[in-house]
């Protein structure tokens, strides 16, 4: 997914619904996790982000998050969020975004679980209006670093497949036609400039033909 440079980010906040409990204690829940999104809300707005929904975490998260198409996705969890990463992980699983978790959660299962699920910062009890800029800062430039990487890899991992092509369709060309491997890998490179394609497409193409005989 490639990120905007220049305009505002769009940012989707995911509330987790507090743990359920029993009259003042449901009460103290609810007052907390109030507290925790206007913190939150004050933070972003004051950064100059545009909070484009704010999402509750239940299966419907992943088709909304698909329509939305933010930059970015926040959770606001009080505690354990592995449910809520669940559906993270679906609606991010083709279109990777970058994700913040703020949480009181300090256990290693549960950050264990964050970091599998494609967090980018994972921010025990700190969740105060003037650290949300540093911190979407500092996971924006950790999720570019991590696609820079992994779109090195995958280019690695294409390039060494072509080259694997490209040698068993020479191999092809050498023994049906008798030709050095210096011959088989220019008449492969002309079949390539005739018909506009791509070396590693002339080769599977042969290759394509090969299997047919």
């Amino acid at each position: 997914m490639k990120l905007p440079l220049q305009r505002t980010l769009r940012i989707v906040v995911v509330n987790t619904v507090p743990e359920s409990g029993t009259g003042g204690q449901a009460q103290q829940a609810l007052d907390a996790q109030a507290r925790r999104n206007a913190a939150l809300r004050i933070g972003l707005l004051e950064s100059g982000y545009d909070i484009v929904a704010s999402l509750p975490a239940d299966i419907f998260l992943p088709e909304r998050i698909a329509q939305i198409q933010p930059d970015m996705i926040i959770i606001d969890s009080e505690s354990d969020a592995r449910d809520v990463l669940e559906h993270i992980v679906i609606a991010t699983r083709d279109e990777p975004r970058p994700i913040v978790l703020f949480t009181d959660d300090q256990t290693p299962s549960s950050v264990d679980a964050a970091i599998a699920a494609g967090v980018s910062a994972y921010i025990v009890a700190g969740l105060h209006a003037e650290r949300v800029k540093p911190v979407l800062d500092v996971a924006m430039a950790r999720f570019r670093r991590e696609q820079k990487l992994l779109d090195e890899l995958t280019d690695t991992r294409r390039q060494l497949a072509d080259r694997k092509l490209i040698e068993r369709a020479k191999g092809v060309l050498m023994a049906k036609n008798r030709l050095s491997e210096e011959q088989a890998y220019q008449k492969l490179r002309s079949m390539a400039m005739n018909k506009n394609l791509r070396l590693a497409d002339v080769a599977q193409r042969v290759l394509d033909i090969e299997d047919l005989l």
